[in-house]
């Protein structure tokens, strides 16, 4: 279709600036810089929008405890600690994230987490997960990380590699839309940019078949809307694979 290039071009006119500094080799470390405090205020409001549906993933977290309680969790791409709120007293808490600058919007979070027990933070993108032992954690989580790794199926493949047998693998990630959508056409013409201003962030990622190919013994997922009508990231899934 020529309307989506011709768009995609007239979007990425209007936000020029960001796309020169991009090759110009600045953009990329402001936006390391800058993005946890945006994305640590975001959190917020995503929290209040999908509480319920968080509420409920989370839920039934404490069956995948294993023999050694309480339930040992990794945490990928933690950032500002959003999830903390959800997760089970005792719970013990080791998190990852490529960007270092979230460490100090994390730390925040851990003092009000007063349920539960942090071990460790590490800088480590999803696809390298090496200081983490395998077979040693009863739960993996990663909510709107997916999006913007580089390579989703080597992602799985750590967290499989990471999960004891029997642990799982817990997911809430924004997607592309269905092909026939206006959404995903709309998705198509701010994609370029939207991984610069997102840090990576991809709109047009189909995640679930990565998950669906990944060797899980079994994966609960569903398709949801998430109520933000004004954004590209309406489309979610949201679930849990067990390894």
């Amino acid at each position: 279709m020529v309307l989506v290039p011709l768009l995609r071009g007239c979007v990425q006119l209007l936000t020029l600036p960001i796309h020169v500094l991009a090759f110009l080799g600045v953009w990329d470390p402001l936006c390391k810089t800058t993005f946890p405090y945006f994305m640590s205020r975001f959190a917020r409001l995503y929290n209040q929008k999908l509480h319920k549906e968080k509420q409920q993933l989370f839920s039934n977290l404490a069956d995948f405890a294993g023999a050694s309680e309480p339930l040992s969790l990794l945490e990928i791409g933690a950032g500002s600690g959003a999830n903390f709120q959800f997760y089970p007293p005792g719970c013990r808490i080791t998190c990852t994230d490529p960007n270092p600058n979230f460490e100090q919007y994390l730390l925040k979070s851990e003092a009000e987490s007063k349920h539960l027990h942090f071990e460790d933070f590490l800088v480590a993108s999803g696809e390298n997960l090496h200081q983490v032992a395998d077979s040693s954690v009863d739960v993996v989580v990663a909510t709107l990380v997916l999006c913007s790794v580089s390579n989703v199926q080597a992602v799985l493949k750590e967290v499989l590699r990471v999960l004891r047998p029997g642990g799982a693998f817990y997911f809430l990630e924004h997607v592309a839309g269905d092909r026939s959508s206006w959404i995903y056409f709309w998705q198509q013409i701010y994609d370029p940019t939207w991984k610069y201003i997102g840090d990576g962030c991809s709109l047009v990622k189909e995640t679930w078949k990565d998950l669906e190919h990944a060797k899980f013994s079994k994966l609960n997922l569903q398709h949801i809307n998430a109520p933000f009508n004004w954004t590209p990231t309406r489309p979610h899934i949201i679930g849990y694979a067990v390894k």
